[in-house]
């Protein structure tokens, strides 16, 4: 049977329908307080639940960002403990530079030198250092020849040749030469008519000559100038030139001479192609010979026993074994390097291989930044040894003192070039990490809005609930009190 046809009191129905309102509102008030939210459909208020939907999307998508943001940061730091490590490696390899430049423990050999040695007697170093291409130093002195002495008179004046005892000029000769007028007379015997024989040659050829007790006065009548030249130093004593201007080319001859050990030693080290690579001293009248290399030096030149004849077959010093060490030890800490950057990954990407970490700032994909290790002209530029400049090191540069400063030099460039890069990627980690704080700040921003659109108050709606029972309560009571109106007429029967 229908409700409708059952005939309710006006009492009754009014409060009937105050209980159905009042459980209808107790369903809500429950739904508020199980879900937390006054609005739980676009039903409840179509305009907060779909603001809040939309701020609950935005901070849902920026969530997605700062979790990319975070592995960002966590790529930066990576590349930073790189660096840092790349950074103390680099200072590492300066400090083997300068104990190789401190480092001073070459290797020397005493050496006696043989007596009777000339110009013909070599000593040689090759090897070490120097090379290949061997380095001959002459043990004697180059002989000089005899060169003939030349006096000029000057006009009128005349030129005494004095002869007390031409014995002592044969073989020898006397030029006398003015423009195309030549005289030349040669010594071959002491016989005491050569004076005469000479006079008469030189008045013939325009020379006024004069015999004296002293010997030949020479002169031109004519005033001009004339030279003259003898055919060895020895003559110019013997027949004494004088009155004319002295040359210095007349030199008597001197023979080859065993060199000393200081003649050596200046000779050795003032050597172009043996500087820097060997030194020489005096080590109490021995040569000694000190080998400035990493690798064997040898030496030409000299015996068995250690004495330098000019003909042994030669002996080897050995090279600087600390510098030879420290140069393994510095391709050792490149290596190093070079693995450093290689592990400095996260996630797959790697700064220091030169690889783009791009990071997005906003759901919109309008706020982006682009990570990579570039140089100042915004080139590229991955973090290993090649891209800093840093070779492997070979003995041969060990050697020198200023090939050691060159690559100081360039550790130096290296450092800062690291420096600079580590600075560049400190900027960027701060960049990211301040828009990951703004990012979380702005989700919360956003779920606090949201939540402000949709959450119930949960004592207010405690307090409804409470209020509702008690109306219920209340509702129930008067519609009992309405039926007892309507079983009034129960008592008539």
């Amino acid at each position: 049977m229908a409700s409708s046809n059952i005939t309710l009191s006006a009492g009754v129905r009014q409060n009937l329908l105050s209980l159905q309102n009042t459980a209808e509102l107790m369903s809500a008030t429950q739904n508020r307080l199980a879900t937390g939210k006054k609005v739980n459909s676009a039903l409840d208020n179509p305009t907060n639940f779909f603001t809040s939907q939309g701020l609950q999307s935005r901070a849902s998508d920026m969530s997605g960002l700062l979790d990319n943001m975070t592995s960002g940061i966590k790529t930066l730091e990576a590349a930073d403990n790189g660096l840092s490590a790349i950074t103390k490696t680099v200072e590492s390899m300066q400090s083997t530079l300068r104990q190789a430049r401190q480092d001073k423990s070459f290797k020397t050999e005493s050496y006696t030198l043989s007596a009777g040695m000339d110009n013909t007697d070599i000593l040689s170093f090759s090897g070490g250092a120097v090379g290949t291409t061997a380095v001959d130093i002459t043990l004697g002195t180059t002989p000089v020849a005899a060169t003939p002495a030349t006096l000029t008179g000057a006009g009128g004046t005349d030129l005494s040749v004095a002869d007390p005892d031409l014995s002592a000029l044969d073989g020898e000769s006397i030029t006398i030469t003015q423009g195309a007028n030549t005289v030349t007379y040669a010594f071959t015997n002491a016989a005491s008519g050569q004076k005469t024989d000479l006079l008469a040659d030189l008045n013939a050829n325009g020379f006024t000559v004069t015999a004296t007790n002293a010997g030949l006065n020479v002169s031109r009548a004519d005033g001009a100038n004339f030279t003259v030249t003898t055919s060895d130093a020895a003559v110019d004593a013997v027949v004494g030139i004088a009155g004319g201007t002295t040359s210095a080319n007349g030199v008597a001859a001197v023979a080859s001479a065993a060199k000393t050990v200081d003649q050596l030693v200046t000779e050795i080290n003032n050597n172009v192609s043996l500087t820097g690579k060997v030194r020489a001293s005096n080590d109490s009248g021995k040569l000694r010979i000190e080998n400035l290399s990493t690798t064997d030096l040898d030496v030409d030149g000299v015996t068995a026993a250690g004495v330098v004849d000019g003909a042994g077959t030669g002996q080897s010093i050995e090279g600087n074994s600390v510098r030879a060490n420290l140069v393994k030890q510095f391709n050792e800490l490149r290596d190093q390097l070079d693995k450093l950057a290689d592990d400095a990954s996260y996630n797959g990407v790697n700064l220091l291989r030169g690889d783009v970490l791009k990071l997005t700032f906003n759901e919109t994909g309008s706020s982006t930044i682009e990570i990579q290790a570039k140089d100042a002209d915004d080139e590229v530029r991955p973090i290993n040894s090649g891209e800093l400049g840093i070779t492997d090191a070979t003995d041969a540069e060990f050697d020198s003192d200023s090939s050691i400063d060159t690559r100081l030099d360039g550790l130096a460039d290296a450092l800062g070039v690291l420096r600079a890069q580590s600075s560049s990627f400190g900027s960027n980690l701060s960049i990211v990490e301040n828009r990951t704080e703004f990012t979380k700040s702005m989700i919360n921003t956003l779920q606090t809005g949201a939540d402000s659109l949709v959450l119930a108050d949960t004592n207010e709606e405690a307090a409804n609930m409470l209020a509702l029972q008690t109306r219920q309560q209340l509702s129930s009571t008067a519609l009992s009190l309405a039926s007892q109106a309507d079983q009034a007429v129960l008592r008539l029967f």
